[in-house]
């Protein structure tokens, strides 16, 4: 690698997070933005009007990559950028985002880890019985997505693997049909970040989620991921929109920023979607490597397409 990139070992994932420079940084930008908006009182500052936007991508922001903001501040400040709700968060929080007038656009609710899911028979039960308790929980919040994985290889075939991923998903889907609740399994790459994770090309996902066949079965496309793994984004999602229930974002290369260091035209990116008629929502899960709030602004912008 070139000098001043990251190592393999230390792109920033939801396992590891970056901990020196880039946390400082984040840091300061949760205190700057604190700091501007409390009110001399005190009490919680009230959100300002939002920001208009076009609508015809309805953006969020994934929780884990601002860690060190306030969920609640996070919140208010998606709000007011016009952002529609904020992503991966556990049940205990799923009604933060309501008093903001958000949702939790993407819940944890017990699918499994990224290592750990469907692609093996004995997590089926602990996956179940977890989705029974939490999909009508998330129904009740508004919550209109919850997360599960493959799962890693660990010497288990594609083929084998995809068809214990239907097998455990067939056991899934009419818990999501019953509560109007998508169960989305994520897209990774296992070049970089997830190594040996199943899921890793969108011909595997599509091939179990189509075996499915449940309108409430779906992929999280990331496409941080599949730039990664596959490339020729715009086609591909073309060709999937009906398997894909939700989108996330990441710069590549290092998944920071949304900008012209990056090799993604994320606009053109957006317009497809959106000329798509996606119903869905795109979350922001890129780690800010500047002030976090200006990043996610310049990244909410640049999607309203």
């Amino acid at each position: 690698m070139k000098s001043g990139t990251l190592t393999l070992e230390a792109m920033p994932n939801r396992r590891t997070f970056l901990k020196s420079s880039l946390a400082a940084t984040i840091a300061t930008g949760a205190a700057s933005f604190a700091n501007a908006q409390t009110q001399e009182t005190g009490n919680a500052p009230e959100t300002k009007a939002p920001t208009p936007r076009k609508g015809r991508i309805r953006q969020s922001v994934s929780r884990w990559c601002y860690k060190d903001i306030p969920l609640d501040q996070l919140c208010q400040a998606s709000a007011e950028m016009g952002l529609k709700g904020v992503d991966l968060l556990e049940v205990s929080e799923w009604d933060t985002p309501r008093k903001y007038g958000l949702i939790c656009t993407m819940g944890y609710g017990g699918g499994g880890t990224i290592p750990d899911a469907l692609n093996r028979l004995e997590n089926h039960d602990a996956i179940e019985a977890a989705f029974r308790k939490n999909i009508p929980l998330a129904a009740k919040a508004g919550v209109p997505n919850v997360i599960t994985f493959s799962g890693n290889r660990r010497g288990t075939s594609d083929e084998e693997g995809a068809k214990n991923c239907v097998i455990g998903l067939n056991r899934l889907k009419k818990i999501a049909e019953d509560n109007g609740v998508n169960i989305c399994m994520e897209l990774l790459n296992s070049k970089h970040d997830h190594h040996d994770y199943m899921c890793d090309h969108t011909a595997w996902g599509v091939g179990v989620v189509s075996q499915v066949n449940s309108p409430r079965i779906k992929l999280l496309y990331d496409i941080y991921h599949m730039q990664i793994m596959e490339g020729d984004l715009i086609d591909t999602i073309r060709a999937n929109i009906q398997w894909l229930g939700h989108f996330h974002t990441g710069g590549v290369p290092g998944r920071h920023e949304l900008d012209n260091t990056q090799e993604v035209q994320w606009d053109g990116v957006m317009r497809a979607i959106a000329d798509l008629n996606f119903p869905g929502y795109v979350a922001h899960e890129f780690v800010p490597s500047r002030d976090p709030l200006t990043s996610l602004r310049q990244a909410v912008d640049l999607c309203d397409v």
